[in-house]
């Protein structure tokens, strides 16, 4: 069911559009047109490649974004299919999730390109890194989208709250700056944010092209799986009623 679910999702996303599944790949690109003409020419930022800099965190967090903020509503989209049959109610959020995570999987292969292209290239020896990183996200995104989509049921204002929310996340998390620059006495605070060991853990190796801090790694994997946690044992009492509600 989460096979097919995915596939319908990744099917009807650009259903009817003249570029179809291309705009998966032309969507980064045209970010990366854009920040690099105004954080290149109009806001210089003063980190070297910031476009690259930028680029390399901006995709992660847009799978990040996007499995949270849509997947907040995937439980009442899909009500006539919940009130209809018995199946794990847990399978909508996963699939949701699991859609957009092959979408930043694509988008990672105009990563890689850009990179070449660009000159800064990058280090084999430790992309091995990646698919870790790429898990520990997704355990973070199933974690709170599993949360945030059985909150919905109940409180449907939360759905159009998470555009704020993320919005917020997103200046709160080291996607347009670097960790050094946050003052010394708000770091202890900013790195209890999940997305903070992620973020940088992605730059380590796509922009720095250097191994990841074991104390960076260690922290992304502690957070993402309490926060899988969280949001499955809360998904499971809020389920038992979301028949009644819908």
């Amino acid at each position: 069911m989460i096979s097919s679910l995915v596939k319908r999702d990744l099917r009807g996303r650009y259903k009817g559009s003249v570029l179809g599944f291309l705009w998966t790949f032309l969507n980064p690109l045209l970010q990366l047109i854009v920040y690099t003409f105004v954080f290149s020419v109009i806001m210089r930022a003063g980190i070297e490649d910031y476009y690259l800099f930028l680029f390399v965190a901006l995709v992660p967090w847009t799978f990040f974004s996007t499995s949270v903020g849509g997947g907040a509503g995937c439980i009442i989209s899909q009500q006539s299919l919940v009130n209809k049959i018995y199946f794990p109610r847990e399978v909508l959020p996963i699939s949701y999730v699991l859609s957009q995570l092959i979408n930043m999987l694509l988008s990672f292969i105009v990563v890689a390109a850009v990179l070449l292209v660009s000159g800064k290239g990058i280090n084999l020896a430790v992309w091995w890194y990646l698919p870790i990183i790429i898990l520990q996200e997704t355990l973070l995104a199933f974690g709170l989208t599993l949360l945030v989509a059985g909150i919905t049921v109940y409180f449907r204002d939360l759905q159009f709250l998470m555009n704020i929310i993320l919005m917020a996340w997103q200046f709160l998390s080291p996607v347009m700056y670097s960790v050094d620059m946050v003052p010394e006495e708000f770091r202890g605070i900013f790195n209890l944010n999940p997305m903070t060991p992620i973020i940088v853990a992605y730059r380590d190796v796509l922009y720095y092209k250097q191994a990841p801090h074991l104390s960076t790694f260690i922290l992304g994997t502690v957070m993402g799986l309490a926060v899988l946690i969280i949001g499955w044992v809360s998904f499971g009492r809020l389920k038992k009623h979301f028949a009644e509600v819908l």
